[in-house]
């Protein structure tokens, strides 16, 4: 899979390349998406994307719908490309996992606004709060969703301190969801990655 940065039908490969691809390079890629995943107090996961993880995602979704024309293929680019890093910020898909469905009902009812407490501390750095769901309100009055999808903004400070190997904090501070957890060292450096 060769990033270029940008990601367009002419970067993607056919549906029998893919395949080819997939076979010797999945363990790769479910390492490099484990590795990027930050689990926050016992139920809320963090899988931070990158453009692996996003390429990875569009040619799953190509290969699994049979996609092979170029407008489906230009609405899973349109779908998904937007949740990859733009350098100067992270981007994450957020689960909100609990595994009994009752308990899972009633967790998403206290967890409304749960998405606008998330935040990344750079260590030396002001609190960043994340952007949530930019694409559509994923909650209503009831119920806050399972999935969110959120991005932290960072100033040119934060990225250079990351890049110096400052100490990074993921929380939560809702409410009924207080959490916080240091990004483990090889996940930082990861994302570190990502910035400019």
């Amino acid at each position: 899979m060769q990033l270029t940065g940008h990601i367009t039908p002419d970067t993607l490969m056919s549906l029998e390349a893919y395949t080819k691809y997939r076979k010797a390079n999945k363990p790769a890629i479910i390492a490099h998406r484990k590795l990027r995943s930050v689990t926050l107090g016992e139920h809320i996961n963090l899988q931070f994307e990158s453009e692996t993880t996003i390429r990875y995602q569009i040619q799953e979704m190509l290969r699994i719908e049979k996609v092979f024309e170029e407008e489906g293929i230009l609405q899973e680019i349109e779908a998904y490309a937007p949740l990859v890093p733009d350098g100067s910020n992270w981007k994450a898909t957020m689960m909100i996992e609990y595994p009994d469905v009752n308990e899972r009902k009633r967790e998403l009812a206290r967890l409304i606004g749960v998405e606008d407490h998330m935040f990344v501390e750079v260590e030396g750095q002001p609190r960043v709060y994340a952007i949530a769901d930019e694409d559509l309100d994923r909650e209503n009055d009831e119920k806050t969703s399972a999935v969110h999808f959120v991005r932290f903004e960072l100033t040119p400070a934060m990225c250079a301190a990351v890049k110096a190997g400052a100490a990074v904090k993921l929380g939560c501070d809702h409410t009924n969801y207080p959490a916080h957890i240091t990004i483990a060292a090889e996940t930082l450096a990861s994302l570190a990655g990502d910035l400019r």
